[in-house]
């Protein structure tokens, strides 16, 4: 077998790990390295590839510590029975890349994730060890998330936890028999299972009556990833099994990946990707209910899809128009996060204003950087929308069809 080069196994290894969506490190404890302390730190800019909620840029070493994987989960393009180039990293090999990369200002953290090597244990033990020896080794500040391999003991998923500011385990698929079918390997229960023992894991460093607190133990929280459209559930099934995941087990976050057609696929996956707009739509109306009050039901019902045209919340307004329009001066806070064009932090800034003035439309433009779909769902002091509102072409007007772009 011929040896390849460091460079060449980070081309094949960071490719190979594009699939993995869960990126942000939204949560994670400020830490510096200020005073020759240390290395590294959560905070500031680097060369970013994924955003955190707060709207900052978060640039992380995404890589697999290998793409050998001796399960043969139909829809990953590293199943062992898959014709990929192969690569491994040592543990020595990680650790040396993410501090080299990290001291050159590339990078702010490590997102590692990985093939199955022999065993469910043999490999958790390996990333544990890179984070382990990032934080005592050398006193690495930085962000460290680690993908779990759910079939690992639960004394390494603790020890990942321990090491790692934020840890997640794929639900791979929204149906547990598609699960079955597709990833004959994995299993749906023991997913759960690894998920509650993550989950226990966090609610116990924060309860206060401990007299000696526990050791951190994923201070930003779990997460984990749906694939969408690799089998036949709805946008509402997908939307319901986020729901309760966030319920059962205290997620930070559900991403959602667009199933990706892979060479020499089994004839029971599609051929063709789902639109990216319904990854899209789905990020959208995750965070309705996840910030907005939405329950799943008020978006889409569980055997329906949602609309490509027009976002979830728009959708919703267009028909519930009995409830609108709201008056931005008297309206609550729950009112007026459900009116189109108005966001959590516009409606923050429109009730923190409103207690010094009469809001106008003007006001309502400027903190909320635009009125062209709230005009018609809104009264100001100086506005009302008339029949606007019950206008039936108002979703043509607020979702005009896309038009190609002009070179010249």
């Amino acid at each position: 077998m011929v040896a390849l080069t460091l460079t060449r196994k980070l081309a094949i290894l960071s490719d190979a790990a594009k699939y993995d969506a869960s990126c942000a490190s939204s949560g994670a404890p400020k830490r510096h390295s200020l005073g020759g302390r240390g290395v590294g730190s959560t905070e500031g800019m680097g060369i970013c590839h994924a955003y955190a909620p707060d709207g900052r840029c978060i640039s992380l070493l995404k890589i697999l510590l290998t793409n050998f994987c001796v399960y043969d989960c139909a829809y990953c393009v590293n199943r062992v029975s898959s014709n990929v180039a192969r690569a491994r990293f040592s543990v020595q090999e990680v650790i040396d890349l993410t501090l080299s990369f990290y001291k050159r200002n590339y990078i702010e953290g490590l997102f590692l994730s990985s093939g199955i090597i022999r065993s469910a244990d043999y490999t958790l033990e390996a990333m544990v060890r890179v984070a382990r020896t990032l934080r005592e080794a050398h006193d690495f500040r930085g962000y460290i998330h680690l993908k779990l391999i759910p079939e690992a003991s639960p004394e390494l998923v603790e020890a990942a936890g321990l090491w790692a500011d934020r840890i997640s385990i794929n639900v791979e698929l929204p149906r547990d028999e598609s699960l079955t079918a597709l990833a004959p390997e994995k299993d749906a229960v023991g997913i759960r299972k690894a998920m509650g023992k993550v989950r226990l894991g966090i609610e116990a460093v924060a309860e206060p009556a401990r007299r000696a607190k526990p050791p951190r133990f994923a201070p930003a929280g779990q997460s984990t990833q749906v694939i969408v459209g690799a089998d036949a559930a709805r946008d509402g099934e997908i939307l319901k099994r986020s729901e309760g995941l966030y319920g059962a087990y205290g997620l930070r976050r559900v991403y959602y990946s667009a199933f990706s057609p892979i060479p020499d696929a089994t004839e029971r996956l599609p051929t063709r990707r789902p639109p990216l707009m319904r990854e899209h739509r789905l990020y959208q109306a995750d965070w309705l209910m996840r910030f907005y009050g939405f329950a799943r039901a008020e978006i889409v019902g569980e055997e329906e899809d949602l609309d490509l045209a027009v976002d979830p919340k728009l959708a919703w307004a267009l028909t519930h128009r009995g409830d609108f329009p709201v008056d931005v001066n008297i309206a609550d806070r729950e009112r007026l996060l459900r009116t189109p064009g108005l966001g959590v932090k516009g409606v923050d800034r429109l009730i923190a204003t409103r207690r010094h003035k009469r809001l106008t439309l003007e006001d309502v433009r400027r903190l909320c950087g635009g009125v062209k779909r709230a005009k018609a769902f809104i009264v100001a002091d100086d506005w009302t929308p008339g029949a606007l509102t019950d206008r039936v072409d108002l979703r043509a007007r607020l979702s005009p069809p896309p038009e190609q772009l002009r070179l010249f």
